[in-house]
């Protein structure tokens, strides 16, 4: 399911947004014989399926297209397209391909079908969607230039060697590169030579390398159906079929698969209270990468002293909110990295326990608070009950009279107000992280250049230096021990108070068996049909 790497709505939400905006008038049984061999999936309406410019056909390529590696749900990497990712110094780095591989139509997956891709996704006036995942690739500011054309198409940083060999150097060290290389990263997937010579007809029918392949064309406002690719070199996808209807409400999704209409749905969250008692043990979830947060104005005054803002934090009652508001299917956040990031600690934020006493104290230290409070969060996203339930527990246990959750009409107004620093109070944050590294969320949220420090305002050189030798680290454990210390250190300033780990929240039907969610989302080609 899609997710926005920035301060938006959980990824239920912001999946029910995009459906919202997608325009298409309802589910679609469609795909005819395939279709009953196989199972049924509820999905937005894609902007784009060529992998490097899509932003919501998220759940389409990751059956079309295999992943180089993938992390399991212990956290351990395993090589798919890939042989081996390599490197002596975490900046030059050599890509080992399988061979024997093909894509649908035949044609050889080589070390120069990720170069033609990365290269074209990377070349700023294509304007793709994935092009900043490339701008720690030698030669990518090259490619982005910030006035005029560039005066090259190619990473100089990416080399074919060989028909299976890739050589890649970056800017500088990244001991994360390898976790960059995982399915959600859609950018770093292969493309064969028809995706350049008809662009129009691939982005609609994309040719790819994976577990299953495109029987016809996507179909605006109905979806299609995909096959079980018979010379996948993989592991076998355990289904010979996949129809991808197209809703514009998960709430009707999700009323298809209460009548068994459709197969596998997000979950809404407006429904996560009785997801439980509806579906059972047919109810799916994992703790995402991601962070629901709520950031402060630091660029003000009220909220300098570190007291204050833990004091609020202390004064919510995290348990409680989830048990009410989602139906307990999130997880009290005690970190700021989650945990299926690979090596991240929890329980390290002694803020983020609940205890009302230890607050007060904490606020009276700080100079207590006088005047209006607000807390401050994007209309329209079904966020009201959680911010009313936060605004009441901070009124309550710090006797902060005038406490309020004020949402602006829509999330165009509440980006505006972020972005121009309008914002007086407390405001909603996330982080949605595409690959599991606490790199793409401390550097994300936590630094000058990261895609959401407006939601922090927050960055100190310390940090940055930490950040920068776990980067250069030559061996995981060296890089996961400086990321989870450079996290500690963020919290001794607390600038902003975590909420929650998000969650994949999915519903299946009695008709499929082997639903299973993990750091990429659901796994759709570990799904069969019962009987």
């Amino acid at each position: 399911m899609p997710r926005s790497p920035m301060f938006t709505a959980p990824a239920s939400l912001s999946l029910a947004l995009v459906l919202a905006l997608a325009g298409c008038s309802g589910g679609t049984q469609g795909g005819g014989d395939a279709a009953k061999a196989g199972f049924s999936v509820a999905v937005g309406e894609p902007d784009h399926l060529t992998p490097g410019r899509s932003t919501v056909g998220w759940d389409e390529l990751r059956v079309l297209f295999a992943p180089l590696v993938k992390v399991d749900q212990k956290g351990e990497v395993s090589y798919v397209q890939a042989e081996s990712v390599t490197s002596t110094d975490a900046r030059h780095w050599t890509i080992k391909l399988r061979s024997g591989w093909k894509f649908h139509n035949g044609e050889a997956v080589t070390a120069q079908s990720y170069a033609d891709a990365w290269n074209a996704t990377a070349y700023g006036p294509n304007a793709w969607a994935a092009n900043g995942q490339f701008a720690g690739i030698e030669g990518y500011a090259a490619l982005n230039p910030a006035k005029g054309t560039p005066k090259t198409k190619t990473l100089s940083g990416v080399k074919v060697v060989d028909a299976t060999t890739l050589k890649v150097t970056l800017s500088s060290p990244d001991s994360q590169f390898p976790l960059q290389l995982t399915p959600n990263q859609t950018g770093f997937y292969p493309m064969p030579k028809a995706a350049f010579t008809d662009p129009d007809a691939y982005d609609k029918k994309p040719i790819g390398n994976g577990p299953f392949k495109m029987s016809a064309a996507w179909t605006a406002d109905k979806g299609t159906t995909v096959t079980a690719y018979t010379a996948y070199q993989g592991a076998k996808p355990k289904s010979s079929a996949i129809t991808f209807k197209s809703y514009t409400d998960l709430n009707t999704a999700y009323t298809d698969a209460l009548a068994g209409n459709t197969d596998v749905i997000g979950v809404p969250v407006s429904k996560y209270g009785q997801a439980k008692a509806d579906f059972g043990d047919r109810l799916h979830t994992y703790e995402a990468p991601s962070l629901e947060f709520m950031g402060l104005p630091l660029y003000g005054k009220r909220f300098e002293d570190v007291r204050l803002r833990k004091a609020l934090s202390m004064a919510i009652d995290r348990a409680a909110v989830n048990k009410a508001i989602y139906g307990g299917l999130y997880t009290p956040a005690t970190s700021l990295t989650p945990p299926s990031e690979v090596g991240a600690e929890t329980d390290v934020c002694d803020a983020c326990a609940y205890d009302p006493a230890a607050a007060k104290e904490l606020l009276a230290q700080a100079g207590g608070w006088s005047g209006e409070l607000t807390i401050t969060y994007p209309g329209g996203l079904g966020l009201d009950e959680l911010y009313k339930a936060v605004a009441n527990q901070i009124r309550q246990n710090l006797d902060i009279a005038d406490v309020k959750a004020e949402p602006t009409a829509d999330w165009a107004e509440f980006s505006e107000k972020a972005f121009a620093n309008k914002i007086t109070g407390l405001n909603h944050g996330h982080w949605g992280a595409l690959y599991p590294s606490m790199q793409a969320t401390l550097r994300g949220i936590f630094t000058e250049a990261g895609g959401c420090q407006v939601c922090s305002h927050y960055s100190e050189g310390d940090v940055d230096t930490l950040l920068q030798q776990a980067d250069s680290a030559t061996d995981a454990a060296s890089a996961q021990r400086l990321y989870n210390d450079a996290q500690k250190r963020i919290l001794q300033d607390f600038p902003v108070i975590p909420l929650f780990y998000g969650s994949y929240i999915y519903a299946s039907t009695d008709q499929v068996t082997g639903v299973t969610v993990g750091p990429a989302d659901v796994d759709l080609s570990s799904v069969s049909v019962v009987g």
